[in-house]
């Protein structure tokens, strides 16, 4: 057995192999990383990256709400009187004109009535004429004259009358636009609450939409408005505001404002849901993408493109449009600024625009080869 002593030497010299193999680890990884294969040191590649220029664009001062499409003028078409139809003239989804005939009901009895009421009407406009001459002739009294004309206009008022209910055995369209689907056919016994078709005049779409009180002195009618519909994404219609409502909700504290879209192509149809977008102010601005910006502590700042380096660029920034951002200071216009790959790149440290033509250091010699070339074989002309 050994001595204390003894044990807690040996402990020592087991503790400086492990300090001195561990050094010799070190010194080695040290050399290998400064001498490499022979080259001059492992350098990081460029980071690659993409540009844009600094650029004006135009800052839109907007309002946004949601709306409601609705006719320029809506009705459903229904009969005055009980009767059965006898022909239906019309389709469904049929664009109709105004005072066109759509449903013709059954007027037999009324028809007879007409020709009953014509021919009274000639018989007593010929007994006036005659009793007429007559009186020129001084061979008759006035009276017998005048009860010959109240007789006569008693005929004509009763052949109006029946012509007029002749009329509205046929139901027309009031105004021009776009019927809806047909609801009866021929022998449907109509009442006045029957509906027969829908017809909406959507030449002119009214755009009803709520903004709160606080903008009301903002808005005014004749203001542009920019509606767009998730059925048309790409789509956006201009439109502009034609009346605003002469109340406050109290509840909501909004007030109602219509505006007139131009809808000649039919595109849009009453109830269908909006995006409103009412311009308030637009002015040329330098923008720069949102991507472009990096923030520190208060600061914030961009990357200039600057001859294959990044350079870091303090800016001030405004406000803020879709995927773009205000510049006030800081940069001008024409000044390219990385925007992709930003995260990437440092102050001073070198880039790569992406798609570029050349290799990146410490690249792959053979890749550097162009077809046909083996090893060793440089760029020739051909001969």
């Amino acid at each position: 057995m050994l001595f204390p002593a003894v044990l807690s030497y040996e402990r020592k010299q087991i503790a400086v192999a492990r300090i001195f193999a561990v050094s010799l680890l070190l010194a080695v990884l040290v050399g290998c990383d400064a001498s490499g294969d022979g080259r001059q040191g492992f350098q990081r590649p460029p980071a690659i990256v993409a540009v844009t220029p600094a650029s004006i664009r135009t800052l839109t001062d907007s309002l946004e709400a949601v709306g409601t499409a609705k006719a320029n003028e809506s009705v459903t078409i229904t009969a005055k009187v009980t009767d059965t139809v006898s022909e239906v003239r019309f389709d469904d989804g049929d664009v109709a004109i105004a005072g066109q005939i759509l449903v013709e009901m059954t007027n037999e009895e009324e028809s007879a009535l007409l020709t009953e009421a014509r021919a009274n009407v000639r018989d007593a406009e010929t007994q006036y004429l005659r009793l007429a001459d007559l009186l020129t002739q001084q061979s008759i009294p006035v009276s017998q004259v005048d009860e010959a004309k109240a007789r006569f206009d008693a005929a004509v008022a009763r052949q109006a009358s029946i012509e007029a209910r002749l009329q509205d055995r046929l139901i027309k369209a009031p105004f021009g636009g776009l019927l809806g689907f047909r609801n009866v056919s021929a022998g449907t016994l109509l009442t006045a609450t029957t509906p027969i078709t829908t017809l909406d005049d959507i030449a002119i779409i009214k755009l009803d939409f709520s903004l709160p009180e606080i903008h009301v002195g903002k808005i005014k009618v004749g203001q542009e408005v920019i509606a767009t519909s998730d059925a048309y994404p790409e789509k956006e219609f201009p439109a502009a505001i034609q009346t605003i409502g002469s109340r406050i909700d109290p509840v909501t504290r909004a007030v109602t404002v219509r505006a007139h879209v131009d809808n000649q192509a039919n595109m849009l149809r009453p109830g269908m849901l909006l995006k409103v977008q009412v311009m308030l102010d637009r002015k040329p601005v330098l923008m720069v993408p949102n991507s472009a910006l990096q923030q520190r502590g208060d600061s914030v700042f961009v990357f200039l493109f600057d001859e294959g380096k990044a350079k870091m660029q303090e800016i001030t920034i405004g406000a803020r449009q879709n995927s773009w951002a205000e510049v006030t200071s800081g940069l001008q216009e024409g000044q390219v600024i990385i925007s992709q790959g930003v995260i990437k790149v440092r102050d001073n440290s070198p880039v790569r625009l992406q798609g570029e033509a050349g290799m990146q250091p410490g690249g792959n010699p053979e890749q550097r080869r162009g077809p046909g070339q083996g090893p060793g074989q440089g760029n020739r002309r051909p001969s």
